[in-house]
């Protein structure tokens, strides 16, 4: 494709080049798990990697997390709760771990990684709440943790960033644990936008528009999507009120049909008063910061130095 940047040609080979279904599920899943599976862990980044779990909310069943954290710190230091992605239907909590072991290894923080359950077995409120209930976990065992409590952020990716964004809101909402940032890589954001018409450039690699409907289908049924009943905690485009959000990076995909609503949210929140920063990377697709490219280092250097100033961090430790 010409839109594409030639540098991520090679990346474009490797993506999916057909939508998520129902009738292919059960196969996406597992060609998700095979490729995180495949990662070799490093034994010698400084990073601590174990699996932790949290009590599910009311009644829920526990929620497993996976922890990495330096392995030589002084004193308490900032946390991140990472939600993955996977269109609300796939990925488990070691999705991105190659990433999340580099900022612990140059941010020195801690992160936690929830395994939140998947759609459609388990639908809005389920994956949110399991989140939520990672989040107070993390919050309560501050201490054995040896986090900071009032420096603890949240990023996710893609349905992670939808998941991420809801949490803040639920957050900011239910006063039990503040939010010092919040991180959203191309994220999907507005169920509405699952019916919207194609525009002829954008949902055409790696995340196809029929893989958005039916990842809003999976979480809402599929009457559900784009009615008037669906709340902000599922679908976080549509709060009315933005204000009191932690302060937010949004990293966005041109040729990714998700980019429309991301840039329109950034909008909304710097209406807002919520101090934002959004990049859209032009000739890039959704997930293209998997690689080494060079536009790929560039996205995850801006992750890396968005995430240190939300957290407080010296600009030193960032590279």
């Amino acid at each position: 494709m010409s839109e594409v940047d030639p540098e991520l040609l090679p990346l474009m080979e490797k993506m999916p080049t057909r939508p998520f279904a129902a009738a292919t599920l059960a196969e996406d899943r597992e060609t998700m798990r095979a490729l995180w599976a495949a990662y070799v862990r490093p034994t010698d980044d400084g990073v601590r990697r174990t699996e932790r779990s949290a009590p599910g909310l009311n009644g829920a069943p526990d929620v497993r997390l996976v922890v990495y954290e330096p392995e030589a710190r002084a004193g308490a230091v900032p946390a991140l709760l990472f939600i993955h992605g996977g269109g609300f239907v796939g990925g488990t909590a070691d999705n991105g771990e190659p990433f999340n072991r580099r900022i612990v290894a140059e941010l020195g923080i801690v992160i936690v990684s929830v395994d939140y359950r998947l759609a459609p077995e388990t639908r809005y409120p389920g994956p949110v709440e399991d989140c939520y209930a990672a989040l107070l976990w993390m919050h309560r065992e501050a201490a054995a943790l040896g986090i900071d409590p009032a420096r603890i952020a949240v990023e996710g990716v893609s349905a992670g960033g939808a998941l991420a964004a809801a949490l803040a809101l639920m957050a900011r909402d239910r006063g039990e644990v503040a939010l010092a940032f919040q991180s959203l890589i191309y994220p999907m954001l507005d169920d509405r936008r699952a019916k919207a018409a194609p525009d002829g450039v954008t949902g055409k690699v790696a995340w196809f528009r029929e893989s958005n409907a039916f990842g809003w289908a999976s979480l809402l049924g599929e009457e559900a999507v784009g009615g008037p009943d669906v709340p902000a905690y599922a679908s976080p485009a549509r709060a009315e009120d933005l204000s009191g959000l932690p302060p937010t990076y949004i990293g966005a995909a041109a040729l990714d049909m998700l980019v429309y609503e991301n840039v329109d949210y950034a909008t909304r929140l710097i209406a807002a008063g919520v101090p934002t920063q959004l990049q859209v990377y032009p000739r890039a697709f959704h997930g293209f910061d998997v690689g080494t490219s060079a536009v790929a280092e560039d996205f995850k250097r801006s992750r890396l130095a968005a995430l240190g100033r939300g957290l407080g961090l010296n600009e030193g430790r960032q590279s």
